[in-house]
């Protein structure tokens, strides 16, 4: 009987979150006037990818979380260094909740047909706890793979900042100084650099306020520091190569900084292993002499 209920309520949980999917409820008028007396946010730089098929057979799902002010700011910009949509993100957590938390009862129905059944609490806690880590599994995923892409940005960074300082004491101005040193490198820093320059040059801007665009979306401060240290450079007249020189210089510091915080983290971690290793070789070796000192006491 319980087992019919918990199935029965899935179901019918299964059935909102597409009938809210589908037919989403509009927006008040209030709503709605506050929209279109918005300020016009600048078109992104980096476009999310094409979405593929799981956010086609997920939408119903992602249109029910979108619809709880998912995902949050923070994972929002981590998309955004990943180049991937919301849509896709929010299909993919709420497909992997949904399999998490009807694979288990699924296994239990047909465990129970064969006639051995496992009960309706086990299968109940499985089902929660793998929804749970689907629905927070891609999360995780994309902090870390975006945290990858930041420190990858960061290192470019300082090669184009050596490059732009280069080309201006060549003789070159500094929007031609930064278009050639985006050119040098096919990583993908580089080609997000050339696309800011792109949008800059195609919307008539200067090219330090699009590199501060691009450090706010990818929520990285090398980037706005580099746009602040052009248009101090520009307005001022300050020295623009001694400027952009301490910067990758500091750039540089910081990441040999961090390269070796990760070594040393990586050096704690491995001690563990090696602790572990060792006790065993010591229980291996003196467990005979132990066992021979037991056995040949008075009474053994």
């Amino acid at each position: 009987m319980i087992t019919a209920l918990i199935f029965g309520g899935g179901f019918g949980l299964a059935v909102a979150v597409v009938v809210y999917g589908l037919y989403p409820p509009k927006p008040s008028l209030a709503q709605a006037m506050s929209a279109m007396s918005a300020p016009t946010a600048p078109a992104p730089i980096l476009a999310s990818k094409s979405d593929g098929w799981v956010a086609r057979a997920g939408a119903p799902l992602a249109g029910f979380l979108a619809g709880l002010g998912l995902p949050g700011a923070r994972a929002r910009k981590d998309l955004a260094v990943l180049e991937r949509s919301t849509a896709s993100h929010l299909a993919q957590k709420g497909m992997l909740a949904v399999l998490g938390l009807g694979a288990p009862l699924a296994l239990a129905a047909l465990l129970s047909a064969a006639g051995t059944p496992l009960g309706w609490l086990l299968p109940a806690w499985l089902s929660a706890a793998f929804a749970a880590a689907g629905f927070l599994a891609p999360d995780y995923i994309i902090r870390t793979e975006a945290a990858e892409r930041r420190a990858e940005m960061t290192r470019a960074l300082s090669a184009f900042l050596d490059l732009v300082t280069l080309s201006l004491a060549a003789g070159g101005g500094v929007e031609a100084a930064l278009k050639e040193a985006s050119l040098v490198g096919d990583g993908w820093a580089f080609v997000a650099l050339r696309k800011a320059l792109a949008t800059a040059e195609i919307s008539r801007v200067s090219p330090w306020q699009t590199l501060g665009q691009l450090g706010a979306e990818l929520d990285v401060p090398a980037l706005d520091q580099l746009a602040a240290s052009l248009g101090l450079a520009n307005s001022e007249g300050a020295k623009v190569r001694a400027s952009l020189s301490a910067k990758a210089a500091t750039l540089r510091a910081g990441a040999l900084a961090e390269a070796e915080g990760q070594a040393n983290a990586a050096t704690e971690r491995m001690s563990l292993p090696v602790v572990v290793m060792g006790l065993g070789f010591m229980i291996m070796i003196g467990y005979p002499a132990m066992a021979h000192v037991i056995t040949g006491l008075p009474g053994h």
